[in-house]
């Protein structure tokens, strides 16, 4: 049987890093079935919802979804704001297929050891936030606007078991790399901080070979910039890991590195999971091919690892993509002196050749 894979392109530069990781995943020889749908902007453009029922539906019945950013200048001002590309679209399909756990890895390439803003000899990182994708402020409620819209409002709201879940999942990870944790909150001012420490040391009793540390959210900030090298395992809720990963993926170079997976409850040996790049739609580049497809295609080797146990063809792909690198290929947000620079569909060429 092939893997059903549904696949949602999205917006600006989107279906062009999307498709280059098909191309990808066609050439590692193993059967997929993969199935288009219509989801943000152009969810709106084709139906008028970010998320059209159909696209949810495919999704549903999907082993694993694939999916490009989304969101664009041409919808940023829909009212209401719940019909929005991020909020009705990205936010809503976090929420109804129960992806709960994010988890973004930032690992340097030796090829752009370089291509760091830090120091050579303190830019080497290899680490994986784990980030709280379903609750905190960007789903809590009440939100809203009042003394006629001069006053805005949102909640941020964490239960024990919302923290319990994810806790488990960073845990789990981090017996498989290097056996360090550090949980990431403001537990000095927030009581949502408060009850998440409280459970993370809970939890922490059961893993007894993983070594546990707290970190307050601005300390890890700039710990991060300072010596990136010390972290492991990050531990984070919603909007800290929204920041924090973006932090960590600039240390390797490029946003355009960085996969990304969203992942559900594991039903036996499969974990159902959303995969997409870590950066955004880039509407400015869309259809000129300079988007750098390597996020995507590494964001294809995540759902190999975790939706498909396939460990072997994950790192296949992987270590294609830093044979290309190695090889001095780029595309211009990478670029380096000596380096030759391809378009969007060259890098997946180049990649897909590499396999």
């Amino acid at each position: 049987m092939p893997f059903r894979v549904a696949v949602l392109p999205g917006d600006g530069i989107g279906p062009e890093v999307i498709d280059e990781a098909v191309k990808v995943l066609k050439a590692t020889g193993i059967e997929f079935e993969f199935e288009f749908a219509a989801f943000g902007g152009a969810g709106i453009d084709e139906c008028g919802e970010p998320l059209p029922p159909k696209t949810l539906e495919l999704c549903k019945a999907a082993d694993a979804v694939l999916m490009g950013a989304v969101g664009g200048p041409k919808w940023d001002k829909i009212e209401p704001v719940s019909k929005r590309p991020e909020i009705g679209g990205l936010l809503s399909i976090r929420s109804e297929l129960n992806l709960y756990a994010n988890l973004r890895p930032a690992k340097t390439m030796e090829a752009l050891i370089h291509a760091s803003p830090l120091k050579e000899g303190r830019s080497k990182i290899d680490l994986m936030v784990v980030r709280e994708l379903t609750g905190g402020i960007y789903f809590g409620e009440p939100r809203g606007r009042r003394d006629n819209g001069n006053t805005a409002y949102d909640t941020r709201l964490y239960s024990r078991h919302e923290v319990e879940r994810i806790a488990r999942q960073a845990f789990e990870i981090a017996t498989k790399r290097r056996h360090q944790l550090v949980s990431v909150d403001k537990n000095n001012v927030l009581e949502t901080s408060r009850l998440w420490r409280e459970v993370v040391d809970e939890v922490a009793k059961d893993y007894p070979q993983v070594s546990t540390s707290h970190m307050l959210v601005d300390n890890c900030a700039m710990q991060l910039v300072r010596d990136p090298g010390q972290f492991d395992v990050i531990l984070t809720e919603n909007m800290f890991g929204d920041i924090l990963s973006d932090e960590a993926s600039m240390i390797t170079g490029s946003l355009g590195l960085l996969p990304s997976a969203s992942l559900s409850d594991a039903k036996g040996d499969a974990v159902f999971g959303l995969y997409e790049p870590v950066h955004g739609s880039a509407p400015d580049i869309a259809g000129q091919g300079k988007a750098n497809p390597i996020a995507a295609i590494l964001s294809a080797a995540m759902m190999m690892r975790y939706s498909f146990g396939d460990r072997e063809t994950g790192e296949r792909i992987e270590n294609a993509v830093e044979a290309a690198l190695r090889d001095g290929l780029r595309t211009a947000d990478i670029h380096e002196k000596h380096t030759q620079v391809l378009s969007t569909s060259e890098m997946g060429d180049a990649i897909a050749s590499r396999l």
